[in-house]
């Protein structure tokens, strides 16, 4: 297949390095535009920070893993519209993989300005930009779409209800992109990620979180009593379906629910950790 030039806007954070890692062995050429200011670099500039020495080491090793395979990184905010277009524009991407946003659902909760901002005027920015390009763009929401989910299982057609910032920001996106699409023809592709984990993540998901207090050796906290279920996707298989998007011409103007599929709750996660790490509470 021909490689393709991809851009990803907000592509240094946790999925989205992996994903420029895994493009780049397929033979594509990515490039990313990050401001390195959620959940990055500038966000743990902070001393007072928990286990900032740790990751720093994750940040770093990020950085050189993308160095090693001339991943070319250009640090500016996905907000500054100008800046966007000509770095985008000179760029001429295939395909625009938006990334960039608030991606925690507390922190989306408790500052929803700063969500907001991240969020849709970023991509507010990336689908103004494609008008012109008419590259591909792919849209990262959210499983959080659906709120509760109405039974046992949900699929692309199941309604959306989302209950938070974050789950509704997720949504509005998505009405955004498809807009855009039918305004100005803009062939786009949304995926729906859920409960992502794997190297390298900074992001205080809750996997991470467990994961950090075993290593330490402090207490494992479950909010309610461990019923809840996650579907934990694994990244290196996220990604690898993401790139299989990319790469094929029917996912065009469709959407696509991307995770593991099977669904485990939280205390499965604490049962595993006690295999690996001893006297966990």
């Amino acid at each position: 297949m021909k490689p393709k030039k991809i851009a990803l806007i907000g592509g240094a954070g946790f999925i989205g390095h992996n994903l420029a890692l895994s493009l780049k062995k397929r033979g594509h050429e990515p490039i990313i535009i990050d401001s390195l200011a959620v959940n990055n670099m500038l966000s743990i500039a902070d001393s007072e920070i928990k286990n900032r020495k740790l990751y720093w080491s994750i940040l770093n090793q990020r950085m050189d893993l993308l160095h090693e395979q001339s991943i070319e990184i250009n640090v500016e905010d996905a907000r500054n519209y100008n800046a966007m277009s000509i770095m985008v524009g000179q760029y001429e991407p295939d395909v625009i993989i938006h990334l960039a946003a608030v991606s925690h659902a507390n922190k989306s909760n408790k500052d929803p300005h700063n969500t907001f901002d991240h969020s849709l005027r970023t991509l507010e920015n990336t689908l103004d930009i494609s008008r012109s390009l008419k590259s591909h763009v792919i849209y990262f929401s959210s499983s959080m779409v659906y709120g509760h989910f109405d039974g046992k299982e949900v699929n692309e057609e199941t309604s959306c209800n989302p209950l938070g910032i974050y789950g509704t920001l997720k949504y509005s996106g998505e009405l955004i992109v498809k807009a855009y699409h039918r305004v100005f023809d803009i062939p786009y592709t949304i995926i729906r990620p859920s409960a992502l984990y794997g190297e390298r993540c900074v992001s205080r998901r809750v996997s991470q979180i467990f994961i950090e207090n075993a290593v330490q050796g402090l207490d494992i906290t479950i909010n309610g009593d461990g019923s809840d279920k996650l579907d934990f996707t694994y990244i290196d298989d996220f990604v690898q379906g993401v790139s299989l998007v990319v790469e094929n011409e029917k996912v065009l103007n469709e959407t696509f629910n991307l995770t593991y599929g099977e669904a485990r709750t939280i205390g499965d996660m604490v049962e595993i950790l006690r295999d690996y790490f001893e006297g966990i509470q």
